[in-house]
């Protein structure tokens, strides 16, 4: 039986109107006219920002991977909250987190699209090309889409999954926390002329989509064993 607190009661509608809306996006020329508020014919003038470079983007980098760190040792000796996860619960945070980051750079190394800072209309040399023409050239380096700095944190929604079942308030705290690092992140890279802003909402929608899924697997591999193990029990009683 399913809890209460399932998740997918708000997954699915949450994942199928983000998508209306994304794809809604992307048939607009918002990205162009947003990025156009922070760059010139001649660049970004904050693309070596310190504050955006080595506070928002390294050292959000550095303390997503101590975070994933934390996880890892926390599937072991869990403090807080994550006690009141099972081992498995725990392992499926961590499993989430790096499938998310791995989807989002597999992702990144397949597509051609250019950043901002490598467009014409910005002073650079490729041409504007829509990120799901994977076929085009744009004449710029690409690996651009999705956003990977803005995965450092939305890497993270999978364990809005996990906590939600033992601990909503808390999840619901990981979710808003998760998503605020996730914009500033994305913020950051897009006034620097690292990426658009549909760059960084693809990569929440496919971290919340990779963390659902993840999740649906794991639920079903616990019940799989659970019904395993009752008939066992059940078979050992009759013996």
């Amino acid at each position: 039986m399913r809890s209460r607190h399932s998740p997918f009661r708000a997954f699915l509608p949450v994942t199928l109107v983000a998508l209306v809306l994304l794809l809604a996006w992307d048939a607009t020329a918002g990205d162009l006219w947003l990025a156009g508020l922070f760059g010139t014919p001649f660049g970004f003038p904050l693309r070596g920002n310190w504050w955006l470079t080595a506070v928002v983007h390294q050292g959000g980098k550095n303390l997503s991977w101590v975070l994933v760190v934390a996880l890892l040792l926390a599937v072991w000796w869990p403090v807080g909250v994550l006690r009141r996860l099972s081992r498995s619960e725990r392992w499926q945070l961590v499993l989430a987190t790096l499938a998310s980051v791995g989807a989002i750079t597999l992702l990144k190394h397949a597509n051609h699209t250019s950043c901002p800072w490598d467009v014409q209309a910005f002073g650079g040399a490729a041409a504007y090309v829509s990120h799901w023409d994977w076929t085009a050239r744009d004449g710029g380096p690409g690996g651009c889409f999705p956003a990977g700095h803005a995965s450092a944190a939305f890497a993270f929604l999978g364990g809005w999954f996990v906590l939600r079942r033992h601990a909503p308030r808390a999840a619901g705290v990981w979710l808003s926390l998760t998503l605020l690092a996730g914009a500033v992140f994305g913020l950051g890279q897009q006034m620097r002329g690292a990426h658009y802003l549909s760059h960084t909402l693809w990569t929440a929608w496919i971290c919340w989509v990779v963390g659902g899924a993840i999740d649906a697997l794991a639920q079903a591999w616990r019940a799989r064993r659970t019904a395993r193990a009752e008939a066992m029990a059940r078979a050992g009683a009759s013996a």
